[in-house]
């Protein structure tokens, strides 16, 4: 593992830095009691190359290393998740299938407003009834002629109701179970798709996450993403990638919690002195800065192991799972460090802690993660 970052990483950290602190951590807050989707930071955000940021410069991306990108997705969350979850689905799933899984043709006609930031991309694999067990999807896409119809619904989709392209799965061939499930770019304007309602969300309510319906939706056979019945391999190596990114922004969420509880703990004083002076507090403080930094080591190990071309789909889980854990944990014990004002939305620990809920969930469950895991290990030990 490399312990020191190239100047372009350091780079990158602290242009996305002083982006944050200016532009989102000043209406944090704002954004998510309003639960107002931020159009006009996802403008600024393509502006500093944020919405292609591991896309090559030839299809209009930055051409970061993965490396790079976790430390731009931390900083993100770290002043408002939100707007770092909808980046990141942007990025690492919408973006990255088209680029990934794509042809040429697809690439060129997608990817370079997608990147550039022009289209916002929303990415759909869950369902009412398929949620970890995505080889459920009931969502089918019926070949007649040239063009597909797609008859179904997707659920929790992030960023469906703001977005111009989505990439959505569907069964090709019902019989064949995951191995029948195939890959489509659907553009908004697609008769027949219909969006539904914007969930009222505990927390990250600044990132819009909606319900898709498709009624006879016809799409054109140039718009499948590969061979018929590779969807569910994509998006399972989409998945991986993925995890990887909330890794990232459950650091972002536990160091926030973190900076924020130790600026509170100088600041409030009982007894006659700050709490920071108590042991109690210093405890705790000290072992929230040790678990974020184990977690953001397992998240940047994932990430160059990607960079380097070699496996990494145990190490993206174990990131998941261990970053996104302590996100929840950090969040809890910043409420704690804040006391009775930490229960208030005075203060930034209670946004936080609803933020961090969803590292557990989204993009694989911690359930799910334990299974990756062990299912890796007992290949790796049959070998």
């Amino acid at each position: 593992m490399r312990l020191e970052f190239t100047k372009e990483q350091e780079l990158i950290r602290r242009t996305v830095k002083d982006f944050v602190d200016t532009e989102i951590v000043p209406n944090a807050s704002e954004l998510m009691e309003t639960a107002r989707f931020p159009l006009d930071i996802m403008k600024k955000a393509g502006d500093i190359s944020l919405m292609g940021m591991t896309i090559p410069q030839k299809y209009g991306g930055s051409g970061m290393d993965r490396v790079s990108y976790c430390l731009a997705l931390e900083e993100l969350a770290r002043g408002n998740a939100g707007i770092g979850l909808t980046i990141e689905a942007h990025n690492s799933l919408a973006v990255a299938h088209i680029y990934e899984n794509g042809n040429e043709e697809q690439r060129e006609k997608y990817v370079p407003k997608l990147a550039q930031g022009e289209h916002l991309g929303a990415w759909a694999l869950t369902e009412p009834g398929a949620g970890s067990d995505a080889a459920a999807t009931k969502t089918t896409a019926v070949k007649e002629g040239d063009e597909y119809v797609i008859n179904g619904s997707k659920t929790f989709i992030t960023n469906a109701s703001e977005s111009e392209v989505m990439v959505i799965m569907a069964m090709t061939d019902v019989s064949a179970g995951a191995k029948g499930i195939s890959a489509f770019i659907v553009e908004r304007d697609t008769p027949g798709l219909e969006f539904g309602k914007d969930e009222d969300k505990l927390g990250l309510r600044n990132s819009v996450t909606s319900e898709l319906f498709f009624t006879n939706m016809r799409v054109p056979e140039e718009n499948r993403i590969g061979p018929e019945g590779m969807g569910f391999i994509g998006a399972m190596m989409i998945l991986d990638r993925g995890r990887t990114a909330v890794g990232a922004l459950s650091v972002g969420c536990a160091r926030a919690a973190l900076e924020d509880s130790t600026k509170y703990s100088l600041e409030r004083e009982q007894f006659g002195r700050p709490i920071a002076k108590f042991q109690a507090i210093q405890w705790k403080l000290a072992e929230m800065a040790t678990k974020i930094e184990a977690a953001r080591s397992l998240t940047l190990h994932a990430a160059q192991l990607e960079d380097l071309g070699r496996p990494f789909t145990m190490e993206a889980s174990m990131a998941k799972l261990y970053a996104s854990e302590i996100a929840m944990w950090a969040t809890t014990e910043g409420i704690q460090i804040h006391g009775g004002y930490g229960y208030t939305k005075d203060y930034s620990a209670e946004r936080y802690f609803r933020d961090a809920k969803l590292m557990q969930i989204g993009e694989g469950t911690s359930e799910v993660q334990r299974l990756v895991i062990a299912r890796e290990l007992l290949r790796k030990m049959q070998r």
